[in-house]
Parts: C-alpha cells; sequence; structure tokens
C-alpha cells in the first residue's frame, strides 16, 4: 500500500512539474521585421538592404535605408584597394537616376527621396573617392577606432621627419627645395598606401600605420 501511495505520489509532482513548465513564459527570440512595403501603392518590395530602388508595381521612389553599405551602395569591393573608373561609372549611373530635376513632376514624396538619394550617392562618392576618408570608414565599419596622433610619439624618428618637412615647407622660400619636399611627401604617401593597403587586405586593422599616414596626408 505505501508503495503505490509513493508511486501515486511521484507521479502526481511529475504531472505538477510538468504543469509549471507548461505555464512559465518561454523565452522567444525577436520577432521578425514586417516585410518593408511601398510608401505609396502598399505592395511589397524585394529586399535591397538600402539601395536605391522603385516600387516593382507603381514604380515609386523608396526612401534610402537609415545606414546603408557605402560600398555596396557604390558596387565596389569592399576594401582599401579601389577601381576608381568603376566608382565613376556607378556615380555618373546613380546620379543620372535619382537627380532631383527627374523629380519635378512626382509626388512631393518622391521628391524628398530624390534629394536624399542623390546627397548620400555624392557622400558615397566623396568617401570612396578619398584614401583617407575610404580607409576610417573601413575601420568604423570594422568596429576599430582610428588611432588618434598622439599615438604615433613612440615612433620618435619617424614624428622627426614629419617635423623637418613641415620646417622646410614653413621656412623655404626657394622653389627647388619647395619642389624636392612636394615629391618626398609624394614618395612618402604612395609608400604608406601601399603599407595601408597590405594590412587591411590581411585584416590587420592596425593603429600606427595608419596613424601614419594620417600624418602624412596632412603634412
Amino acid at each position: 500500500m505505501q508503495a503505490a501511495l509513493r508511486q501515486h505520489l511521484g507521479g502526481a509532482r511529475w504531472a505538477l512539474r510538468v504543469s509549471e513548465a507548461a505555464l512559465r513564459p518561454r523565452c522567444v527570440g525577436p520577432a521578425s521585421p514586417p516585410a518593408p512595403r511601398c510608401w505609396s501603392c502598399g505592395g511589397a518590395l524585394p529586399s535591397a538592404e538600402g539601395l536605391p530602388h522603385f516600387c516593382p508595381g507603381c514604380r515609386a521612389l523608396q526612401p534610402p535605408g537609415p545606414r546603408p553599405d557605402l560600398f555596396r551602395l557604390m558596387d565596389c569591393d569592399r576594401s582599401f584597394r579601389l577601381d576608381v573608373q568603376r566608382l565613376q561609372r556607378r556615380f555618373r549611373s546613380l546620379q543620372r537616376a535619382l537627380h532631383p530635376d527627374r523629380f519635378g513632376q512626382r509626388p512631393p514624396e518622391e521628391q524628398h527621396y530624390s534629394e536624399q538619394h542623390s546627397s548620400l550617392v555624392n557622400k558615397a562618392y566623396q568617401t570612396l573617392l578619398n584614401p583617407l576618408s575610404r580607409g576610417l570608414y573601413l575601420l568604423e565599419l570594422n568596429g576599430v577606432e582610428p588611432a588618434q596622433e598622439t599615438d604615433c610619439d613612440a615612433d620618435s624618428e619617424f614624428l622627426m621627419e614629419i617635423m623637418e618637412i613641415n620646417e622646410k615647407l614653413a621656412e623655404s622660400k626657394n622653389e627647388d627645395i619647395l619642389e624636392e619636399t612636394e615629391t618626398l611627401i609624394k614618395v612618402k604617401r604612395e609608400e604608406l598606401t601601399k603599407e595601408v593597403t597590405t594590412a587591411f587586405e590581411r585584416g590587420s586593422y592596425f593603429n600606427q600605420v595608419f596613424s601614419r599616414y594620417l600624418y602624412v596626408i596632412n603634412a
């Protein structure tokens, strides 16, 4: 009899634990974001990850995404090494398609979105075209805080070299010396550009090399 009671009590306890677990709130992941819809006709939109696109149903221009990848926007590889001609072709193509003049007779929303897209395309083009801003943007994408200039203090030899160049530029009135200094800066810039390119391609998000690059670019 006691054995039967213990067995019955054990079963009751097990049933109670199961029912408590069923009632306990479950931890669920975040809900999937709703599918994008056209602001004009409400139709479903294909995912374009922030790229400029038009509604396939009513052909209305859609607003730009909140944080578009500038490399993807400009159809360029996410790399410090850049195909400038490819970038320029993409820039001209987007400007033709999105220029506000093309939307003068469209609804006010589209006129506003075309201005936003045009501004974004200009920003992307300038950011990627310039090696310095391109490098800084790559660091940002990879969550790397760029080194401040004071981080170069340990490299005293390089720092002294840059100070000497600046002194020559500030004091010299001789055209030959100025041209020689300008050539030296150009050579240094090319050397450091190669170092920066190699480091990015290795996935080495260094600080000292890029700090040197900042110094030479700003010299």
